[in-house]
């Protein structure tokens, strides 16, 4: 998929993230970043808060994204389904991998965007749990 390059005040669009997905799904740290706000906000499923684990800038969100990539080598994204309404949006999928130590992982969850300037200024992940 090529990339998709947004200017300030674009509207996100589903291909923008596809363009995300995609990105995740090859593990390219440095494209989701491109794809995001300077001062960008991510909050992962697992944390020692109610927030997850969150991370905030273009520094503490890339090294968050690669740490999700050393746990979880095979990680993928799969059946994406987009929802937008103005700055907000959501993406459904089915996340698929196995962690460093041989657990296999399959599991449904979406992330919550807020967009600004036609990026993506917070990504908030939720994934349903087993057991």
């Amino acid at each position: 998929m090529p990339a998709i390059e947004a200017t300030a005040g674009d509207p996100v669009t589903p291909e923008f993230l596809d363009a995300f997905a995609a990105a995740w799904n090859r593990h390219d740290a440095d494209a989701i970043m491109a794809m995001m706000t300077p001062d960008c906000v991510m909050c992962l499923v697992a944390g020692p808060g109610k927030e997850g684990a969150r991370s905030e800038g273009q520094a503490g969100v890339k090294a968050a994204v690669e740490a999700v990539f050393a746990r979880v080598p095979d990680v993928q994204w799969r059946n994406a389904r987009h929802f937008i309404a103005g700055d907000r949006g959501v993406t459904e999928w089915t996340m698929t991998g196995t962690t460093a130590d041989g657990q296999r992982i399959e599991a449904n969850g979406c992330d919550v965007f807020t967009f600004r300037d036609g990026l993506i200024a917070l990504k908030d992940s939720y994934r349903k749990i087993a057991g």
